[in-house]
């Protein structure tokens, strides 16, 4: 734990990259996804994994077809043999023929919108004895969420529609088992979709440039008398899909449990909370529409001292310990060392893992055993919640590689590369941020944190 002053002082703003094109998975990609997963699943004796997708709910979906279902639910059958199906309804039919891995198609109108045509109609338990359900001794139920209930059976939880899952009880084998899968995606220690290629990383830093670019944008837009609405505008860019609810919020939040921009002006003096994010990345900022210190609220006037600058050091210490091989409960007392919870409430997990998900799942918390593994995705993600006190964030995503998949990223992206290296020079020489030599910065406002948002020269760092 290093002894720093954070200082508040003139900071020119990070790069940013403009016009970077998003990078597609290739078809080695997919092959070794697919590969991950049936490892995994003969690791735990699965005969069959059956996979839930919807708008909200598709990455463990998308991670081996490549596309979401959209507006209507879909499943993705995989068997321990390799066989593939999707079950889709009436308008996305002729996505399978698209789908990045080799599937068999069945169709099933319960997916499809109210009202539209129920041609082809039979009951799900059909299909699933169609596609032989009812020879699989474990069968493994993947929605989205991994459970981690302590105080219950976690694999017995299902977060998928009733209407599918009492199908499937109603198809299987009476002694079948059936479980929750979802540790095998996204679990913090062997999920196969926690651990990133040189492919993923480039796929992935499209969204967390995209994202910096726009809280960039938006804090640099930020004068008294425009609207959260003009605000939100800049939070959006290239048609690109927010993986979280947008936030350019001034003054008093949730008016009316409101908790999207309005056409509420920002007034001198107004907390502002700023978020977009875009898939494998996110970016946000909280703090003060005013110039200097002396323009704080009187019972705020040692808000830097008492939330900012304490959160600050935090970050910094964050991105200079983690390392890979670091269990996630040492990262995790780290942060509670030098930013106390009893102190300063945060209540969540002080990092997480980032994907197509704003939040996957983490292995930093109270008492991991997992491990920090190069290919990792983080947001960092520290939230203090100090009574009286407006907050502060400035969480962005990096990722962790060791020097092989340093050397590939070198050498397969080298524009990826130059824009991660022109990122950790800024945060090395212009933040004074140490840097793990682990850290690839994703994107172009890691650590940089504007608590006046009037102040656009001004920034915090550390002190040499």
């Amino acid at each position: 734990m290093n002894n720093r002053e954070i200082v508040l002082t003139a900071i020119k703003e990070p790069t940013y990259f403009e016009q970077v094109p998003p990078v597609f998975l290739t078809d080695e990609t997919i092959k070794e996804r697919k590969a991950k997963l049936l490892k995994e699943m003969k690791k735990s004796d699965f005969d069959v994994v059956i996979i839930y997708a919807d708008k909200e709910h598709g990455g463990n979906f998308e991670y081996l077809t490549g596309f979401i279902p959209r507006f209507e639910e879909g499943l993705l059958v995989v068997e321990a043999s390799g066989k593939c199906t999707v079950i889709l309804g009436n308008e996305n039919l002729k996505m399978a023929a698209v789908s990045r891995i080799e599937v068999a198609l069945k169709h099933t109108p319960l997916f499809s919108l109210p009202n539209q045509p129920m041609d082809n109609e039979a009951t799900l338990e059909e299909v699933f004895n169609e596609i032989g359900l009812s020879e699989k001794k474990k069968v493994g139920l993947v929605g989205w969420k991994m459970f981690t209930t302590r105080m219950s059976e976690s694999a017995a939880f299902f977060d998928i529609p009733y209407f599918i899952v009492s199908a499937l009880l109603n198809s299987v084998a009476q002694e079948a088992q059936v479980e929750n899968a979802a540790h095998l995606f996204i679990g913090g220690d062997a999920g196969v979709r926690t651990i990133n290629n040189a492919n993923e990383i480039a796929h992935y830093e499209y969204g967390a440039n995209l994202s910096s670019f726009c809280i960039l944008a938006a804090m640099n837009a930020v004068e008294v008398g425009m609207t959260e609405a003009d605000l939100g505008s800049r939070l959006t860019a290239e048609g690109q899909t927010n993986t979280v609810v947008t936030i350019a919020a001034t003054g008093q939040r949730f008016e009316k449990a409101n908790v999207y921009p309005t056409h509420k002006k920002v007034q001198l003096g107004d907390p502002l909370s700023l978020t977009t994010a875009f898939k494998g990345g996110l970016s946000s900022r909280t703090g003060f529409v005013i110039e200097s210190e002396q323009q704080l609220p009187e019972s705020q006037k040692d808000y830097l001292e008492r939330v900012a600058k304490p959160y600050y050091n935090a970050v910094a210490e964050w991105l200079e310990t983690i390392h890979i091989g670091m269990q996630g409960h040492e990262l995790y007392d780290t942060i509670e060392s030098v930013f106390p919870k009893e102190k300063y409430h945060w209540h969540l997990n002080p990092g997480h893992l980032v994907s197509d998900e704003e939040w996957m799942s983490s292995p930093i918390y109270a008492d991991s055993t997992e491990t920090i593994k190069s290919g990792m995705i983080f947001q960092i993600d520290i939230i203090p919640s100090i009574k009286g006190y407006t907050g502060v964030s400035a969480e962005e995503c990096v990722a962790i590689a060791d020097t092989q998949l340093q050397k590939e990223i070198k050498e397969q992206y080298p524009n990826l590369w130059k824009r991660i290296t022109t990122r950790r020079e800024y945060i090395e020489t212009e933040l004074n941020i140490k840097l793990s030599r682990d850290v690839l910065p994703l994107s172009n406002t890691v650590a940089y944190l504007r608590p006046f948002y009037l102040a656009k020269d001004q920034a915090f760092s550390v002190k040499k």
